[in-house]
């Protein structure tokens, strides 16, 4: 009974695939039985593989011991893994064991492949077990009352001598992954891939777990380099902030004196803006302005659109003060391809680089960009939600972009605008841009909707964009001019 472990103090044993012990709410139980189950090529035996090396390289104490029944030979495996971070060859035969126990299953079945287990966990005196390929010993028995029993004496197993199991399943895919001996195991990890659109997605889900509340839904993951990589959804992982939020201060400026006085002051302290408008309107400017208006923050650039070279070839060449914060390192830049991602991936990378550089200045251009990564559009309210919360908690004041029509007819009623329904009740600042023609000229106009307990100037005002960024009008005037004239020339004067 000493050695109980698992539901005596409840001890975690760390799995050492990143993002999974956070899904898990530190880690699986010692002594504990888990299924992975999943689809062929889902990631079942790296996965696997990946638990042995992390768990035995943590501790000269630890052992694991892998055992495969109806698998790839050890030699092709290792082969496969070999170019993986995790990997270390030295922990091999002393501390992980490589075991095949396919002719004894065949030869004496589930009571000799049991005893096989019993023994070679204690000789080797392993602290964790993975069993690959459960699905033969399955078939193996004789009823589904010898399998369960089978799993029953492994539990018991584990129980006496505290070593936790792994037992890795193959299923077929769309099949719905419930067996009698699920509701025997201490917990269930689901491993899949879907399709999304033309994209293939990795998707992990805990199904079951015995002893521990833990982030329950479907969580991406990749098979990088380095193994096995999760990423919680971030909407569940941040459903209440890391920390309490401070919203209290004075306002910050946005590098332009007259868009401060049109924000009843400049941004409140920890606030989120997000600037919407068409595509060259001068969003991204703004953006790059609003980085550069306090040299001491430390600021964070996140792009979709424009590598790192273009953004800072167009900050040098408006002489935009953020050119030489770049070049000295105090305002980074994350670059990301809209062509393809992972949605989570890409807000736990943000929300890391956030945390190690201290950033205090966050600019995100494109959120149209994240919407799509996202594939379910219905998620992207929720991630932006979270990631202001989040960023508020971090003591962040963070700008998006947003792209609309080139109308712009959210200037008229900006909650009502398609695109920018949903996301627009989220943020705390909205500022719209907008462009409008008069005869053969075309001028750019800008306005807030609306400002965290500021009171705002909502009238628009003609901007241009010189060296130093946003030029923008200290009244409305030269605005109501344009407008008034376009009006007077009617439907088709636009």
């Amino acid at each position: 009974m000493g050695q109980a472990g698992a539901y005596g103090k409840l001890e975690r044993v760390p799995t050492g695939i990143a993002g999974l012990d956070d899904i898990l709410g530190g880690g699986l139980f010692r002594g504990g039985v888990y299924i992975v189950q999943g689809t062929p090529g889902s990631g079942k035996t790296i996965f696997g593989n990946q638990a042995c090396y992390t768990h035995a390289g943590a501790s000269p104490e630890h052992r694991a011991l892998y055992v495969t029944l109806l698998a790839e030979s050890h030699a092709r495996m290792l082969g496969h893994i070999a170019p993986l971070g995790f990997f270390a060859a030295g922990l091999i035969p002393d501390r992980i064991t490589y075991l095949s126990a396919f002719r004894t299953l065949q030869d004496e079945g589930l009571a000799g492949l049991l005893t096989l287990l019993r023994r070679e966990t204690a000789l080797r005196e392993a602290s964790l077990l993975v069993l690959d390929g459960l699905v033969a010993a399955e078939e193996t028995a004789a009823s589904t009352l010898e399998f369960k029993t089978f799993i029953h004496e492994l539990q018991t197993q584990a129980a006496a001598t505290g070593a936790t199991a792994l037992l890795l399943t193959s299923a077929s895919a769309g099949a719905d992954l419930v067996a009698a001996e699920h509701t025997m195991v201490d917990g269930l990890i689901a491993l899949s891939s879907r399709l999304t659109g033309w994209r293939a997605e990795r998707e992990l889900e805990v199904r079951k777990f015995r002893g521990s509340g833990f982030l329950r839904g479907r969580h991406s993951f990749r098979i990088t380099d380095d193994g096995v990589r999760v990423f919680p959804r971030i909407e569940a992982s941040l459903r209440l902030p890391s920390r309490r939020d401070h919203v209290e201060g004075a306002p910050l400026t946005t590098g332009s004196p007259a868009l401060d006085a049109m924000l009843g002051g400049g941004l409140p302290h920890h606030s989120t803006t997000l600037v919407g408008g068409p595509s060259g309107i001068g969003k991204t400017t703004l953006g790059l302005q609003f980085l550069g208006a306090d040299p001491e923050a430390p600021g964070l650039l996140c792009g979709f659109y424009e590598s790192e070279a273009a953004i800072r070839a167009k900050a040098r060449a408006l002489d935009l003060p953020v050119a030489g914060l770049i070049e000295d390192g105090r305002v980074g830049v994350m670059w990301q391809p809209a062509t393809e991602g992972l949605i989570d991936e890409i807000c736990t990378d943000l929300l890391g680089t956030i945390r190690n550089r201290g950033a205090r200045r966050v600019f995100i251009d494109g959120l149209d960009a994240m919407c799509r990564i996202a594939g379910d559009q219905d998620r992207i309210v929720r991630i932006f939600a979270a990631l202001t919360a989040e960023l508020r908690a971090l003591g962040v004041t963070a700008m998006y972009t947003r792209e609309t029509d080139l109308r712009g007819t959210f200037l008229d009623a900006p909650s009502g605008a398609p695109s920018l329904r949903q996301t627009s009740s989220v943020a705390e600042n909205v500022v719209l841009m907008r462009s409008c023609a008069q005869r053969s000229s075309v001028h750019r106009l800008i306005a807030v909707a609306k400002a965290r307990d500021a009171r705002i100037d909502p009238r628009m005002r003609v901007f241009d964009i010189r060296p130093g960024g946003l030029a923008i009008d200290d009244g409305s005037e030269r605005a109501e001019a344009i407008l008034a004239d376009r009006d007077a020339a009617g439907p088709g004067g636009e």
